[in-house]
């Protein structure tokens, strides 16, 4: 059961009050969550008492900081359920992680004559990174597309014209923007028997289900700590170790070499082979307590609360003429997009900001998807732990009393 006052005493922002008037209700957390104290806590402990630079410091604070700093990778190895064979990189965030994996899997094992599938429900950062090393590389770039209930057309996959030349299908598990949940599982099981690689964006998914990295079967998997209720700037990259050992790296400087001499260098171990330079030491330590302090709650029990947030909020919003919501999968999570007839997203966003009410507004950097709608763009509700029935209701409150302005 999820004690929503007791979380929600945890958030000292979401005492916020608007224009003086309204209290917060913030519904904008597929773009980033809120932080609990004890995160912010973490941060200030790190610089307050034990700020060094970690690895190969033979002094009391470098070793007190590594210590601490590869407790947060441990964390995050047992939240996904990472398992021996799986490595646990920290990167700037999901885009990072993203960026990485298509230089170095282009450059590792792709040739002029491969295929590397994305969808076309992807955010822009699972589309443009690919579109760039494709161009660098020269393999083709396809997409397997979407239906009109914001579902992936699976059969351009299954039966795609050239699959023996896919070698890498990199998809989302979550969509930030129809809430679409990818039957990865079943995707990658088939991918494993076509020996294809795949990259799946977790940014949606990690704060919102239980995840286990060697069910998914996933061979790489990528998320950002803002996502889950830790701070900006930090992410993970987890990869089997058998595939990042074969990779070739992505950025050269300190902590990735074993040794340089000026004819040649020799490249550091896994998972530090591929973490270049001083890493944000404190948003990894503050990460492993986001994830500590996520996993107490029972990530099941927020997954079922979060669930009936949804199923709740898209019944208030049947109730308002014009209301279009954007995607009706079978399989859905997070977050809702909506349009509504006459109003433009930017005004009605606005309105409701005026209200108290944070919401996201525009093409949430998944245009294809705005595109393949015929709209330019949305506004987007999105849960988290912290969000109470109470807030759907104010919200919808507040839709009616914007829309009725506009109209």
């Amino acid at each position: 059961m999820v004690d929503t006052e007791y979380i929600r005493s945890q958030f000292p922002i979401l005492k916020t009050v608007i224009n003086g008037k309204y209290p917060l209700v913030y519904l904008d957390n597929a773009a980033t969550t809120q932080k609990p104290l004890a995160v912010i806590q973490a941060l200030t402990d790190y610089y307050t008492n034990c700020n060094a630079n970690v690895h190969r410091g033979v002094h009391y604070l470098s070793s007190l900081a590594t210590d601490m700093f590869e407790q947060a990778r441990q964390e995050v190895k047992d939240f996904i359920r990472c398992g021996d064979d799986g490595q646990v990189i920290f990167t700037k965030g999901t885009t990072d992680s993203v960026n990485l994996l298509a230089h170095c899997l282009a450059k590792t094992f792709l040739s002029k004559d491969d295929t590397v599938l994305i969808t076309q429900m992807e955010h822009h950062s699972n589309i443009v990174p690919w579109q760039i090393a494709s161009q660098d590389y020269g393999f083709t770039l396809d997409y397997i597309p979407i239906d009109n209930n914001g579902e992936l057309v699976l059969d351009k996959l299954y039966k795609h014209k050239d699959l023996d030349k896919v070698k890498v299908l990199s998809l989302t598990h979550i969509s930030n923007t129809l809430g679409t949940v990818n039957p990865i599982k079943e995707i990658t099981r088939f991918c494993r028997q076509h020996n294809i690689i795949t990259v799946v964006d977790g940014a949606q998914s990690i704060a919102h289900q239980i995840i286990d990295v060697q069910d998914l079967g996933a061979d790489f998997y990528c998320f950002s700590g803002h996502k889950v209720y830790a701070p900006m700037g930090i992410g993970v990259l987890y990869g089997r170790k058998k595939l990042l050992d074969k990779t070739d790296v992505y950025q050269g400087g300190g902590e990735m070499i074993k040794q340089v001499t000026m004819e040649k260098t020799t490249y550091n171990d896994l998972p530090y082979k591929y973490e270049a330079g001083t890493p944000s030491v404190a948003d990894a330590i503050a990460l492993g307590k986001a994830l500590q302090w996520f996993k107490s709650l029972s990530v099941s029990d927020v997954t079922a609360y979060e669930d009936s947030l949804l199923e709740y909020a898209l019944q208030r919003l049947d109730e308002i003429d014009g209301i279009r919501i954007i995607g009706n999968a079978a399989h859905r999570s997070s977050c809702i997009s909506f349009v509504c007839q006459g109003i433009h997203h930017l005004d009605l966003g606005t309105l409701l900001d005026a209200m108290g009410i944070a919401v996201r507004t525009g093409h949430h950097c998944a245009e294809p998807v705005m595109q393949f709608f015929s709209i330019e763009g949305t506004d987007r509700i999105s849960f988290a732990v912290y969000t109470t029935r109470q807030e759907i209701d104010m919200f919808i409150s507040a839709l009616q009393k914007a829309v009725k302005m506009l109209r």
